[in-house]
């Protein structure tokens, strides 16, 4: 074993850990948070860059062409459906009354 391969594999542990502990925090922001929109933060903000670093951490393991391809295939789906994902929930959440108005400090569909 080289050195540059010691080095990507203790890197990629190191993201792999970092990216389990932002995921396990979106879990309990998840179940801890009372408001829809606050949980909407939580499922996305940590969670997407949890993935990310686990994403990356398993690009510096694997190291092969396939394996990085799907890889980043993987990111660039979730990276393109967590926000749209959040939208939807969001707005939803606003036109079915679960969001307390009072709490926003620009609510820019009152008119709508």
């Amino acid at each position: 074993m080289t050195v540059v391969t010691v080095v990507a594999d203790w890197a990629g542990g190191i993201l792999l850990l970092g990216g389990a502990l932002l995921s396990l925090v979106a879990g309990i922001g998840l179940v801890r948070f009372p408001d829809t929109l606050d949980r909407m933060h939580a499922a996305t903000k940590p969670q997407v860059l949890g993935v990310l670093l686990l994403l990356g951490g398993l690009a510096l393991r694997l190291r092969t062409g396939s394996d990085l391809g799907m890889l980043a295939l993987v990111a660039i789906f979730q990276l393109s459906t967590a926000p749209v994902a959040a939208q939807m929930i969001g707005r939803a959440a606003y036109r079915s009354g679960r969001v307390d108005r009072s709490l926003l400090d620009v609510d820019e569909l009152a008119g709508h």
